[in-house]
């Protein structure tokens, strides 16, 4: 089944708002709110202005295909092409703004784009409003939508996904016997874990708490994919483009001494260090295609979060004319950092033994503007929130080099992300 990319005429209004300290979760109805948020700043939307579903190909032969991503973007092109937009503010993010959630491999079921009928923003202290209506004049009723207080998720049922750890352990160690003795370097595999709720699970909640504890992070919601990531896949304002890369992971430590004894044993692991080397090859590789300049550190420095610590590279580039938001995605995905290297081999590994299909998780997920402004992440930390079922995912790179214990609890610790936002507190 083909997706349907003649996209409606829209009109589009930007106005500046008052600006205010609260959070911009405040805003969000119930339901199913659209965000994009970075501490005090980003974007929360919802109502349905116009979408897109695009299908999954499961007779798809090549794992690296990107047929969604050109579909998208010729929707996304049409989109801007028949909208009127009345813009004051004129921001990245400004304007008409779709947010978009692809799924990891191209036989999956899920990616999706969203054109919201209300959105408001927050960039460097200036706050706006935009609307999107079917025609000039007139309000859509989503702008008087009531927003009651979030509520709590209540108690939860916990079991295990697709495979239990044990097994999940065996296949790691199948995993890093077929890398010693094939041209395979690195594949990345996941594994997830269900947590069932007694009501709809509210996705503010989740919003609220996640960027609260994770405030350098990307905290999103669309489509049902609900995280907080760490990794910027890009960044595009103008040609300017920005990557930050992760990979190579290990726990903070209870105190200043052991945290610093875990990020020096990072810092100087040949196994992490050998897993970051080939994402990074992997993301200039991918742009070098479709950058007039490149840049990208020689050595990574250290990133540390509430609950972990990456090494970690920030790239800049200035692409070519004519390249956009979404061309790069399709370029960059899958970064090494979440599918392995070589790429397509490594794909064909992770649908053979992960013994699950994992949707959005891993998959770009972020917005764009119609002026060609977008920021996508990579879709990690996270969880998909269906009523109230929700399944969380978490993965880790695995080289030649790997001790399947120690792989089984790095994803612990990136489970703790999303366990701890859908716990209630104590009391």
């Amino acid at each position: 089944m083909n997706a349907d990319l003649s996209p409606p005429a829209l009109y589009v209004r930007t106005v500046a708002l008052r600006s205010d300290t609260d959070s911009l979760v405040r805003h969000l109805p119930a339901g199913a709110p659209l965000a994009w948020l970075t501490g005090e700043d980003g974007l929360v939307a919802w109502g349905r202005a116009a979408r897109l579903d695009l299908p999954g190909r499961p007779d798809a032969e090549d794992p690296t295909d990107t047929s969604r991503f050109t579909d998208a973007a010729r929707w996304t092109e049409a989109l801007a092409a028949k909208a009127a937009v009345e813009d004051e503010v004129g921001l990245p993010g400004t304007g008409l703004v779709t947010f978009g959630t692809f799924t990891f491999t191209p036989s999956s079921d899920g990616s999706a784009l969203v054109v919201p009928r209300v959105l408001v923003g927050r960039r460097e202290g200036r706050t706006w409003l935009t609307t999107v209506t079917d025609a000039p004049g007139v309000h859509p009723p989503e702008l008087m939508y009531p927003t009651p207080e979030p509520r709590p998720i209540g108690p939860l049922a916990w079991s295990e996904g697709s495979l239990g750890r044990e097994e999940w352990k065996s296949v790691v160690a199948d995993t890093v016997d077929r890398i010693r003795t094939s041209d395979m370097d690195k594949a990345v595999l996941a594994r997830d874990a269900v947590a069932e709720a007694d009501s709809a699970i509210d996705v503010r909640t989740l919003l609220e708490r996640l960027r609260r504890r994770f405030p350098s992070c990307f905290t999103f919601s669309v489509d049902g994919m609900v995280g907080a990531t760490p990794e910027l896949l890009l960044r595009l304002e103008g040609d300017r483009f920005t990557s930050l890369v992760l990979a190579g992971t290990r726990p903070r430590g209870e105190d200043p001494a052991s945290d610093g004894r875990l990020a020096e044993d990072l810092m100087s692991s040949a196994k992490d260090v050998e897993e970051h080397g080939l994402a990074v090859d992997s993301l200039r590789t991918a742009l070098a295609p479709l950058s007039e300049e490149l840049s990208v550190p020689a050595w990574p420095h250290l990133l540390q979060l509430a609950n972990v610590q990456h090494l970690a590279t920030r790239a800049h580039a200035r692409l070519s004319p004519g390249v956009s938001a979404l061309d790069a995605v399709a370029a960059l995905h899958p970064t090494a950092a979440v599918g392995g290297t070589p790429t397509a081999a490594a794909m064909r590994l992770i649908a053979e033994v992960e013994g699950m299909d994992r949707v959005g998780y891993a998959g770009p997920v972020g917005w764009l503007d119609g002026a060609g402004n977008a920021e996508w992440g990579i879709a990690l930390r996270s969880a998909r929130v269906e009523g109230a079922r929700a399944r969380l995912f978490a993965g880790c790179g695995i080289v030649a080099g790997s001790v399947p214990e120690s792989e089984a609890a790095e994803t612990e610790s990136k489970f703790r992300v999303m366990r701890e936002a859908l716990t209630d507190p104590a009391g």
